[in-house]
């Protein structure tokens, strides 16, 4: 009965390790960016019959701001000029080029920040976040590009490499590599998006601590390196070994 206990313990605690493992390893959502998340609901409303201008536009003005920031005000005079005129191909299409800019400035962002690895990781899952959007479009034009695209994406991840934890895991970041990927990613989507040059906008410092706050990413962007992260597992670790001691000096007691 004693060693039943015990058992029942440690699976109690193993149990509430694993959930409490998980979300220290979350960043929230995975994959989100809200400039893709708008252009995915814009997609839906202009493709109602007929299509929904107005809540199109109502949609685009809640990352307006944004994209004045990063990309200037003439991109989104042409995407509100496209809404006024009700011509839904033009509206998407121009989207389509603020998903590419967007993938540009995260990339840019990166290549400013290479050796900071936790934000070089989460701007390279934004990055992807806006890429998976825009990859339904390239991928009716050209299959074989959009795979060659996502591979691109997980060159880029493997080149930041990995500080460890304490050492362990560690793997040594390859910048030249990464600045290939990136070189490649960009010049695949000119043709697809009929861009001949990305401007990614400028970068303020206000946009740079948000990036370094932002929690986004998806699994494999997961971020495993920070120490305090392992914090929880550690003091579950102890409590168990607690636990341990505590029912086998009862048992020889007993």
């Amino acid at each position: 009965m004693k060693k039943f206990n015990l058992f029942l313990a440690i699976m109690v605690l193993l149990t509430f390790s694993i959930q409490t493992n998980a979300a220290a390893y979350s960043y929230g959502d995975p994959s989100e960016e809200k400039i893709a998340q708008v252009y995915e609901k814009m997609v839906a409303k202009l493709n109602q019959s007929p299509p929904d201008f107005q809540e199109a536009e109502a949609l685009f003005n809640t990352v307006k701001e944004e994209v004045d920031m990063h990309m200037g005000k003439g991109a989104s005079e042409l995407v509100l000029n496209s809404l006024e005129d009700e011509d839904k191909e033009a509206t998407i299409n121009n989207m389509q080029k603020l998903l590419g800019l967007n993938i540009a400035r995260r990339l840019n962002a990166i290549e400013n920040n290479f050796e900071e690895y936790d934000t070089s990781k989460k701007l390279l899952a934004k990055g992807f976040a806006t890429y998976k959007a825009l990859s339904p479009a390239i991928e009716e034009q050209d299959a074989k590009l959009d795979s060659q695209i996502r591979e691109e994406f997980d060159l880029a991840l493997e080149a930041l490499g990995n500080p460890g934890l304490f050492g362990v895991g560690e793997k040594e970041s390859d910048k030249e590599q990464f600045l290939k990927s990136k070189s490649s990613i960009l010049e695949a989507l000119k043709e697809p998006l009929n861009i001949e040059e990305f401007n990614a906008g400028h970068f303020t410092e206000s946009a740079t601590a948000e990036e370094n706050t932002s929690q986004s990413t998806n699994d494999k962007y997961t971020d495993f390196t920070e120490w305090k992260n392992w914090l929880p597992i550690l003091v579950l670790i102890g409590i168990i070994i607690a636990v341990v001691l505590y029912f086998l000096k009862r048992r020889k007691r007993s």
